[in-house]
């Protein structure tokens, strides 16, 4: 990092220090004892204490030498986040959005590493946990949090204690567990674009002798915020329902087990984005034919042309079990058991031109199946000794079924010829890892972290696609097939040393290595690129200084760090680059192992409480994400359209990202509460593929949102009105980055303003 960055940085936070006492969030309780809608206080007098499980055990947040965010159910409420991107703006360096034309993915980037191409053969860069679960793939990963105790955010790799090797880092959400009084709740929402929501949970002992049990659910709809102009017809709608049943068996301190079942459903219209470049029809006689242009100049107004008729939408299922397992086996060890079945099951269309035109419309339909399993066996000698052992197991199957739809890509004297692929492909994973990590405290007040996990992963890949041509080129219609199998294996370790400078302050630093899987490209179509589909693991040092500290008050909070990531063979997958000249689709999409990267960045998290119900809180990340090379077949400096800038800015990787928040607690005279809330979050520019197009990047901005809270003095009711993106502005939060069919390059826009009010009832 350059100097008078991290300077500019540090001096920003002293600043903010200085000037006022920003707010943190402020806890992740317990799920099993937690209460449901606990209400905002007035008269609270200190930060809680958040405790967080990043490394496979209780502890606070401010102990942990891991750079780690925690939300509780009540700072999601406050943040007005409904489904897990509402995390966008929160976390320091963290990208979470809607992902790529689906209503169900989610494109997660956390200090610019993560998963550049939805299609479900990729791996996440960036690993999701439920409950200790690992999730897979990004499709299904858009959930509501209509039943979570708390979230955490781990920032850089997480190669020694998590399922699936994550060299960006981790979101772990974490469910309420069954209570052992009964408990519960019921909420309504409404709001504009036709919201409506309903929400609810019950919780309580099952029989006495330790059994206890719960059940949540959800239903979430809108009417969508994108019509087409000419049928009117609404987009980008939502339609879930989603329920989640425990039954724990708690009946000693020595044993406790739950058991989860959870399913999902949705069933929304097409993702639609915009065009923001010509949309190019290959005649044969006449050349490149422009089919549309975009009005760049004009801002975007959420209308936007189709070809998919109303029905041809997005469905999903995504359900599974899980049983979590822990004995204590004497006053030193325990043993812990996570298995999960899950399956996950989705028929979707996607208008990835966006236009009236069939340039490139698809059908995308996988059943995928997933089983794991996780033993952990625990060492706590109860002074200065705590260590983890573990294996790992997971086995994936994905089989898919995809069509792709083309009649207007090509043209014979204006004439469209029409043009069909269908693919079919099975894709089968087997993941083992042991890995064993050791916490200890050799001297009063230091501690040495260390840890070591090795990985094998296993890909079995089997993939046919044919084109049907049109009359009068039926004989260029084929057939390509590969069958691919490959493993590859890595030792991931970590190790961290932390010195209490005293009771309020600790600092640590650690270095750690991540690891993600090598695979075979989903998109290789022609017989080239089936010959070599392969492409090599991605492997990530980073290096980390941070300070966690606490004023002895507990009214004042300050989390901060410095990290250094050296990042190798990034899996890019691109487009094959085309001549302007004939513009002629190739269908090509290699994946590349092509770059280098070094990240280097600053990122802050601060609380307070201020005066009397007052709380502020700030949060402020730096990503300095370069290339240190990006070696690119497809480019030939002495090619005249030779662009040099095709790879100047890594993707989702902005350089700032900052945010302020304050809330205002009001205690009434008959002991009821009104708060009253705002947000500010920022970003700077953030590129939206691999390959840079300026049209396929959007600039700085800023949201803002509001909310206030009434509290009824027994705890019951809660009433809540908010509104969010308050100014209305108009942003690309993704993009889809297809430019060797038809030159396709389609953003996707984040929700206009909208507002929502709700009623909630705790017993």
């Amino acid at each position: 990092m350059q100097r008078t960055h991290l300077s500019l940085a540090i001096g920003l936070v002293i600043g903010v220090l200085g000037a006022a006492p920003l707010r943190a969030q402020d806890t992740a309780p317990d799920a099993a004892s937690s209460k449901p809608g606990t209400p905002h206080a007035a008269d609270t007098k200190e930060l809680e204490a958040i405790q967080v499980t990043a490394r496979r055990r209780e502890e606070s947040i401010e102990k942990v030498p891991v750079a780690v965010s925690a939300f509780s159910e009540e700072d999601l409420r406050d943040l007005q986040a409904i489904t897990v991107d509402g995390l966008q703006g929160a976390v320091p360096n963290l990208n979470i959005v809607q992902g790529r034309g689906s209503s169900s993915a989610v494109n997660v980037f956390i200090r610019g590493i993560g998963q550049p191409d939805a299609l479900q053969t990729f791996d996440p860069g960036v690993g999701m946990y439920v409950d200790d679960v690992y999730y897979s793939r990004i499709q299904g990963q858009l959930f509501d949090l209509f039943d979570v105790d708390h979230v955490e955010v781990l920032r850089g790799p997480q190669g020694t204690l998590y399922g699936k090797n994550s060299p960006g880092g981790a979101i772990k959400i974490v469910t309420r567990n069954p209570s052992e009084t009964p408990q519960g709740s019921v909420q309504a929402m409404l709001g504009n674009y036709g919201r409506r929501e309903g929400q609810f949970y019950f919780s309580g002992p099952l029989g006495g002798n330790g059994w206890s049990a719960s059940i949540a659910g959800g239903i979430r709809r809108t009417d969508g915020y994108v019509k087409d102009p000419v049928t009117h017809h609404k987009y980008n709608d939502e339609d879930n329902k989603s329920v989640r049943a425990k039954l724990r068996y708690h009946p000693s301190e020595t044993f406790d087990g739950t058991l989860t079942l959870d399913y999902t459903k949705q069933d929304t219209e097409a993702t639609l984005g915009q065009p923001v470049s010509p949309l190019i029809q290959t005649d044969v006689i006449y050349g490149p034919v422009v089919l549309y242009r975009p009005n760049l100049d004009k801002k975007y107004n959420y209308r936007t042309r189709t070809s998919l008729p109303p029905g041809d939408g997005q469905k999903l299922w995504h359900y599974g079990a899980g049983l979590n397992l822990s004995w204590k086996l004497d006053d030193a060890w325990t043993l812990k058991s996570i298995s999960a079945l899950r399956k996950l099951k989705s028929h979707s269309y996607l208008d990835f031109d966006a236009t009236q035109f069939q340039i490139a419309d698809s059908l995308v339909a996988f059943d995928q199946k997933q089983v794991s399993q996780e033993l952990q066996l625990q060492y706590d000698n109860g002074s200065n000794l705590q260590a983890v052992y573990g294996l790992y197991y997971m086995h994936e199957m994905v089989p898919s079924h995809q069509e792709a739809y083309d009649d207007d890509l090509f043209a014979l004297a204006r004439n469209k010829i029409t043009f069909l692929r269908t693919i079919d492909d099975d894709l089968s994973t087997a993941s083992y890892a042991g890995f064993a990590h050791l916490n200890w405290e050799f001297v009063p007040s230091w501690t040495l972290a260390a840890g070591v996990r090795y990985s094998t992963d296993e890909k079995s890949y089997y993939r046919t696609t044919s084109s049907f041509w049109g009359v009068p080129f039926t004989a260029l219609d084929e057939t390509v097939a590969l069958d691919k199998n490959k493993r590859w294996h890595a030792w991931t370790p970590t190790v961290s040393l932390q010195k209490q400078l005293d009771s309020q302050t600790m600092v640590y630093v650690s270095a750690s290595r991540g690891y993600k899987s090598g695979g075979f490209n989903g998109r290789a179509n022609d017989r080239n690129e089936a010959k070599n589909p392969e492409y090599s693991p991605e492997y990530v040092w980073t290096y980390e200084l941070g300070l966690k500290w606490r004023s002895a008050d507990n009214r004042l909070q300050a989390n901060m760090d410095v990290f250094h990531s050296d990042y190798k063979d990034f899996q890019a997958r691109v487009s094959e680059v085309l001549n302007p000249g004939t513009m002629n689709p190739t269908f090509a999409f290699p994946v590349i192992n092509a770059a280098k990267l070094r990240m280097d960045g600053f990122e802050f998290e601060g609380a307070a409480l201020v005066g009397e119900g007052t709380r502020l809180s700030a949060q402020v990340g730096y990503l300095d994400a370069r290339y240190g090379r990006f070696e690119d077949h497809r480019l030939d400096p002495t090619d005249p359209q030779y662009n040099p800038h095709l790879h100047d800015h890594v993707p989702f990787s902005p350089k700032w990202t900052a945010r302020l928040a304050a809330t205002q607690t009001f205690t009434l005279g008959d002991g009821s509460a009104f708060t009253v809330g705002a947000d500010w979050s920022y970003r700077t520019k953030t590129w939206l593929s691999v390959d840079n197009y300026d049209a396929l990047s959007q600039k700085a901005y800023s949201l803002v949102g509001m909310f206030a809270v009434y509290d009824t003095a027994d705890g019951h009711w809660q009433f809540r009105t908010g509104v969010r993106n308050l100014t209305d502005k108009v942003y690309k939060t993704d993009g889809q980055e297809f430019s060797s069919v038809g030159n396709i390059r389609t953003a996707y826009y984040g929700m206009p303003r909208n507002w929502y009010v709700s009623a909630r009832y705790n017993f």
